[in-house]
């Protein structure tokens, strides 16, 4: 996938995060955007690691594992930010 389609993508599987995971976080849209790209990356190398797939493009598989990765970097976020 090319850098806009991993853009899109992290967006769409960070919104999708943030609304099974509501709060009050700071940075708004762009952290929003960057969990979604990261945890996509995130996801897909412990989906791979634990032999569950990876992320490899607009697939239901691959959003699902993005969607995860994504999840657990907004916990671990929060949970950095909790102790300041």
């Amino acid at each position: 996938m090319g850098i806009i389609a991993w853009i899109v993508f992290g967006l769409i599987a960070g919104a999708v995060a943030k609304l099974l995971m509501p709060g009050k976080d700071p940075g708004g849209f762009i952290v929003t955007i960057l969990l979604g790209i990261v945890g996509a990356v995130v996801g897909g190398f412990i989906g791979r690691a634990l032999g569950f797939g990876s992320v490899t493009g607009f697939n239901f598989g691959s959003f699902l594992i993005a969607v995860l990765g994504a999840i657990l970097l907004l916990v671990a976020y929060r949970m950095i930010r909790g102790r300041r």
